[in-house]
């Protein structure tokens, strides 16, 4: 893995004043930033440090926290990943 995000990546980290340094120090935290919000070059650059396999790995361990409900499923979709369970209708989230 590369040791620096590129420049035009680093705008979605401009509050971190070693942005370039994340890809080594927070990968997970990386991938979900440029998931979540990156063009397509950041996307493109996403996808050539880490393999299908390894963003599909990522999604199922760390999706469903770190990207919003939105880009999880898109993303599920594009990694063949299968869709959550969902709860049964009527079944109450907190029951009194």
């Amino acid at each position: 893995m590369p040791d620096r995000l590129p420049t035009n990546a680093q705008r979605l980290f401009a509050h971190y004043p070693d942005a370039e340094r994340l890809p080594t120090d927070s990968p997970e935290f990386v991938i979900a930033r440029l998931l979540e919000d990156g063009d397509g070059s950041d996307l493109r650059w996403l996808t050539s440090i880490f393999s299908e396999t390894e963003l599909s790995s990522w999604l199922n361990r760390h999706g469903s926290r770190l990207l919003t409900r939105r880009s999880l499923g898109f993303w599920r979709a594009v990694f063949d990943r299968p869709a959550p369970v969902i709860s049964r209708p009527g079944e109450q989230l907190w029951p009194f």
